[in-house]
């Protein structure tokens, strides 16, 4: 399969990348990953923990993994409208938190707005670029609120 675009020549800005270093345990990690997103207007309809499951069902021995889906219903009802739908293949908004090591933390996210537009999910307009402008400044600002350096 040949992709329409080289993924090679994608920066970390352009998929909207964001990767920070908590010190400090799995469950206080994503307790604490939880407080910044919702401080900054997200919330969380959706959470799960993959390691768990694969742990469980294919004794995957996988090291404390939890995906936390966080929406802006606002944000979200806006973007449903201006990608006539589409953007619901990649909804909701993915945070994740996997353990490096005990006591060492990794919080990481794409901007799912950003990957739609690259993708052709979503159009390229200005309704679209205010999308991506709010849910970056939303992003922006939970990165802030986690305290640490990324």
């Amino acid at each position: 399969m040949t992709l329409p675009i080289d993924p090679d020549a994608l920066t970390s800005e352009d998929r909207g990348e964001k990767r920070a270093t908590l010190e400090m345990g799995h469950e206080d990690a994503v307790e604490h990953v939880r407080a910044a997103f919702t401080e900054a207007g997200f919330g969380f309809p959706v959470e799960f923990s993959p390691s768990a499951l694969l742990n469980e069902k294919i004794d995957a021995d996988r090291d404390p993994y939890t995906f936390l889906g966080a929406c802006n219903p606002e944000v979200a009802d806006r973007a449903l409208d201006a990608s006539e739908g589409r953007i619901g293949g990649l909804m909701p908004c993915g945070v994740v938190v996997w353990q490096d090591e005990p006591g060492v933390q990794t919080v990481y996210h794409v901007s799912i707005m950003r990957i739609a537009r690259l993708t052709g999910m979503a159009p390229d307009n200005d309704e679209w670029a205010d999308i991506v402008a709010t849910t970056g400044e939303m992003v922006e600002e939970a990165w802030t609120n986690l305290d640490t350096a990324e």
